[in-house]
């Protein structure tokens, strides 16, 4: 049995992790850590785990395999640099960092450490990505002229039930964040739209600041590639019915999903019709594991999730583009990005 730690439960997503854990066959929850003690020990209780106060403590177990880190973002360099020292394979919420230079370091680490690392970037693994890919594989759009993903909730929208709106206070604290929609939300559309068309040239974006917060809660960044075509990825916290959505053209057809209907409509001068008229497909290839699951393989396995890892490092690369791009008010080349 694999015996892991959570890492603060600052996140929104780290109960749901915790609880991945806890059903896993071959692993369980032994240990806990927090920036904020009261909330570490109240989650300790609840799952019968330790509770440490003192991280370097914690880190020092020799029972502890792993850690699952869901810590401030801006934290996750100087937190996941020593787990990787003291040993722990590391499991952890995107971004991996907010600059490509911590990347790197963290890289690094892991490497001179040998554990295994996984980024949770859970839209990579379900059926309809990987029938937009296989779509893609085939030729059917042609090149490549625009991607479209966007994806928005109502996190900061006030209601009944939650006054500031249900996302947690902490997650527009610019210091704790290192951003607001579009590193938190956005990175599931931006790692999709690098998985469809690359690496880009330049980054443009825009943020806005609807409820007036630290961070933005509305943006789009634009992803600019040197043979002509245009990526454009939206995220939100201001919007209650906003359909989760992917767009894709090409020299040779379009393809079009989203929620609610779940389908994919694809339309192509190259398909084998009288009148390539649009085709709806509805049945998608079975969502591959999750993250956390992928995870817990490799380290049984001792192999490496080295295309989890580069989408991660990319992910990064296009979230520090996009904000010295608001901060700079101009397009940010990847090329001029510090690597360390």
């Amino acid at each position: 049995m694999m015996k892991l730690a959570v890492l603060s439960f600052w996140h929104v997503h780290a109960k749901e992790y915790a609880d991945q854990a806890e059903q896993h066959p071959d692993t369980e929850i032994v240990a806990i850590w927090d920036e904020d003690p009261k909330r570490g020990e109240a989650e300790a209780a609840k799952r019968g785990a330790r509770f440490f106060a003192n991280l370097d403590d914690l880190l020092a177990q020799p029972d502890i395999d792993g850690v699952i880190v869901t810590t401030p973002t801006t934290d996750h360099h100087d937190v996941i640099v020593r787990a990787a020292r003291a040993g722990k394979h590391i499991f952890t919420e995107k971004v991996l960092a907010p600059t490509l230079a911590e990347c790197n370091q963290i890289l690094a680490a892991v490497a001179e450490a040998g554990v295994k690392l996984m980024v949770s970037l859970p839209r990579l693994n379900t059926g309809s990505t990987q029938a937009i890919q296989e779509i893609l594989a085939q030729g059917l759009l042609g090149q490549l002229t625009l991607v479209r993903v966007r994806l928005s909730h109502n996190g900061a929208i006030p209601s009944d039930g939650a006054a500031s709106g249900w996302l947690p206070e902490h997650f527009y604290n610019l210091a704790q964040c290192g951003g607001g929609a579009l590193i938190d939300l956005g990175c599931h559309p931006m790692y999709l739209a690098r998985l469809f068309a690359g690496l880009p040239e330049s980054v443009s974006a825009n943020y806005g600041y609807v409820t007036d917060r630290q961070v933005e809660d509305n943006a789009v960044a634009i992803l600019r590639y040197r043979n002509g075509a245009i990526g454009v990825v939206e995220a939100g916290f201001v919007n209650p019915h906003s359909p989760f959505s992917i767009e894709i053209h090409g020299t040779h057809g379009s393809l079009f999903y989203g929620t609610p209907e779940n389908k994919l409509w694809v339309r192509s001068s190259m398909q084998r019709t009288s009148d390539a008229n649009w085709v709806a497909l509805e049945q998608f290839p079975p969502d591959k594991p999750s993250a956390f699951e992928q995870w817990i393989t490799h380290i049984q396995r001792g192999t490496t999730a080295a295309e989890n890892i580069e989408m991660a490092v990319d992910l990064t690369r296009l979230m520090e583009a996009s904000n010295r791009s608001v901060m700079e008010h101009k397009p940010i080349y990847l090329s001029d990005l510090q690597n360390s």
